[in-house]
């Protein structure tokens, strides 16, 4: 298979890595070098095993996977969608970073917690 660009060919790749068929790119850096380029020879190839291509050509024709709704987390209180993803502003959790910070020189965040942003309820996803 040839792609044009090497972020389409690279999608691909992804995609059939996702599916346990194992395949590699070439000429990637070459097409990379002359971008938009459509007189130019080269063209990134995506390389597998033949008896894998049936199958890759029926899942790259494939369409994107969608998720469901019931697949979005919603906030406990208030069952709203509007949601961010950030670190606590809990207290104790801010004093022990600044200190962590003073004393050895290292931010190292805890855990990322979801925020409603409808109602400021944190909980864990």
């Amino acid at each position: 298979m040839e792609f044009n660009h090497a972020i389409e060919a690279n999608l691909a790749k992804t995609k059939l890595d996702a599916y346990g068929i194992p395949c590699f790119l070439t000429e990637e850096n070459l097409s990379n070098l002359y971008p938009g380029q459509p007189f130019a020879a080269f063209r990134v190839r995506l390389h597998l095993f033949a008896e894998d291509a049936e199958r890759a050509r029926q899942i790259l024709d494939g369409g994107n996977m969608q998720l469901s709704e019931d697949s979005t987390p919603r906030c406990p209180a208030c069952h709203s969608i509007s949601l961010e993803r950030d670190f606590p502003k809990k207290l104790q959790d801010t004093f022990l970073t600044g200190l962590r910070v003073l004393f050895f020189g290292v931010f190292s965040p805890g855990e990322k917690i979801y925020r409603c942003r409808d109602c400021q309820h944190e909980f864990a996803g």
